[in-house]
């Protein structure tokens, strides 16, 4: 899964508008017009659909985790940074599952026993300590990567709770 699937399922789960969308790009610090959050919302196209290309935007690493924090402060409102801390949070190199899970955690308050719920609402078990992992910082000795079918099945379970 690329970032811009991860992006139109997290839109989908949460149901989020197009203004809203072009809103919460802005709260993290990324400018895009209306058109472009639509180019942004496609699918990538495959190797041999050149000529459509140009009605997509690949959403990186950099882009995501931007929207992610934006969205955080969309649903929690700003807050002001403490003496000698940065306005925007520095961008992390972190996997972009891992990043998904945790700022959605943040943005809906969500705790380590709400997110098993969802993941169990799609039909997947997961222990407390594998959670645990996945929410882990980088580089930490229980840090464990997140695969596309937990960050799916999070989405999925999203859309079962949030979209009744």
């Amino acid at each position: 899964m690329d970032n811009n699937d991860l992006l139109i399922r997290l839109r989908y789960a949460l149901d989020i508008k197009n203004t809203d969308m072009v809103e919460i790009f802005k709260l993290g610090g990324v400018e895009l017009s209306k058109e472009e959050v639509l180019k942004v919302l496609t699918k990538t196209p495959e190797e041999e659909d050149v000529k459509e290309s140009e009605n997509h935007i690949p959403l990186d690493n950099a882009m995501l985790e931007s929207f992610l924090n934006g969205l955080i402060v969309h649903k929690r409102g700003r807050q002001d940074p403490k003496p000698g801390q940065p306005e925007q949070p520095p961008l992390t190199n972190e996997p972009s599952n891992n990043l998904l899970l945790k700022k959605v955690k943040i943005a809906l308050q969500l705790t380590s026993d709400d997110m098993l719920d969802i993941l169990k609402l799609a039909g997947v078990t997961v222990s407390k300590s594998e959670m645990g992992g996945i929410l882990r910082k980088q580089g930490h000795k229980n840090y464990s990567v997140c695969g596309d079918r937990y960050a799916r099945n999070f989405l999925k379970g999203l859309a079962l709770k949030y979209r009744k």
